[in-house]
């Protein structure tokens, strides 16, 4: 056998061996349902160029915010293609994009930690989840926070994938409620119930993040002990941002961010 006989044997294995791992077809299958998720919430920001649900995009804030949507918009789309290419066992150009969707993420946090702000000091005074403008902030602004954590793991463990794939879910899970509070119906599912007084919009991210977690043991008959403390991080923190948002602490904070 000569050796290109041996390298193309060696890529067809590495192609199989990849389109037959049910966690890498489960990684790419639950990107493309968070990618449906975003398309639904944001279709006023995507079809008319308006906030939700329907309003014009703040002028004070409005480059702002479009810069934000791009950059949260083109981060889903990236998370959809890379599992895709780890499954088509494509991983010099799922590394190469890598590199881009660290420096896309670290614009995502620069821009999601201006434009809470911004939108609070501009924007008209309206209730969200019970909370004032200024509590609400907190949900953006904490979020933002964690989102960049689970991706600075994910960066720092790349070459381990068994840690750097959940921590990527992890990271879109921590932000998609921006998309899964805007769709329309979804939160009176759950807003009066103890779930939602406990999670608020994060709800949606949580129970997906849950099934994910659930279907993955069975597919794979292993337990992910990484994605299960991320996960169980998350839960935490959602709950923190909950309680946190309505204190007179963080009304203090906010006041001096807003100014």
């Amino acid at each position: 056998m000569n050796p290109a006989e041996t390298i193309s044997i060696g890529q067809t294995r590495t192609r199989t061996s990849a389109k037959s791992n049910p966690a890498r077809l489960l990684y790419a299958a639950v990107a493309l349902l968070l990618l449906v998720a975003t398309l639904l919430g944001f279709q006023q920001f995507f079809l008319h160029g308006k906030a939700y649900p329907g309003r014009e995009i703040i002028p004070h804030a409005r480059l702002l915010v479009i810069a934000h949507g791009v950059a949260m918009s083109s981060w889903i789309v990236l998370f959809v293609v890379q599992p895709l290419l780890i499954v088509g066992a494509n991983r010099r150009l799922h590394m190469t994009l890598g590199k881009i969707g660290a420096v896309l993420a670290t614009c995502i946090v620069v821009l999601g930690l201006q434009v809470p702000i911004a939108v609070t000091r501009y924007g008209p005074e309206f209730p969200l989840w019970g909370l004032t403008r200024r509590q609400f902030m907190a949900i953006p602004l904490i979020s933002i926070l964690i989102f960049g954590v689970f991706v600075a793991i994910g960066v720092w463990y790349r070459r381990r994938p068994e840690i750097h794939r959940p921590m990527m879910l992890l990271a879109t899970l921590s932000i998609v409620a921006a998309a899964t509070d805007r769709i329309t119906g979804l939160s009176a599912l759950y807003a009066e119930s103890i779930w939602g007084r406990l999670f608020g919009p994060f709800f949606p991210a949580l129970v997906v993040g849950a099934m994910f977690l659930v279907v993955k043991w069975l597919l794979t008959r292993s337990f992910d002990r990484y994605l299960a403390a991320g996960y169980a991080a998350l839960i935490a923190a959602d709950a923190m941002i909950m309680a946190l948002a309505p204190s007179e602490a963080w009304g203090r904070f906010a006041a001096f961010l807003v100014g």
